[in-house]
């Protein structure tokens, strides 16, 4: 995480999340490094339906069709962010940390991390294979951390 801030500031990029399942665990490790002032912009936990509808102005037929664990949702929320925050980059994920919350079609572990990056967005699917709720949070983080550093 730190190379990622040093080279965020070295580039001069503001960078803001929306998170769900990792509640605010990816902006924690960002902000945990000393700098991260200069370019963290905004940091938003809407974990429940309710919050990605009022706050990232989800709409909600999005989440009745294709559920808040969805590339659509992803997309939705890491494209209202960046309307929202302004930032260079733009980060969203939504999931299942479980251990309970599955079903067959969307099992504990699949995490969609969406990544907006001037006019290139990239929604990731994942499926971490733990049951273990903070490893599928920080599998996230790690996982999040290596697509902002292949982009960067």
């Amino acid at each position: 995480m730190k190379s990622l801030v040093k080279k965020l500031i070295r580039k001069k990029l503001k960078i803001s999340f929306a998170e769900s399942c990792t509640g605010g665990m990816l902006a924690s490790s960002v902000t945990s490094i000393n700098g991260a002032s200069k370019v963290f912009n905004l940091g938003l936990i809407t974990y429940s339906n309710q919050a990605k509808i009022k706050i990232l102005k989800i709409n909600k037929n999005i989440i009745k069709k294709f559920g808040a664990v969805s590339p659509e949702c992803c997309k939705a929320m890491v494209l209202n962010l960046s309307k929202i925050s302004k930032a260079n980059i733009n980060v969203s994920i939504t999931g299942i940390a479980g251990p309970n919350g599955g079903t067959k079609q969307k099992p504990v572990g699949l995490v969609y991390i969406g990544v907006k990056k001037g006019n290139k967005i990239i929604i990731s699917k994942n499926l971490f294979k733990s049951k273990n709720r903070k490893l599928i949070q920080k599998s996230t983080v790690k996982k999040a951390t290596m697509i902002l550093s292949s982009l960067i």
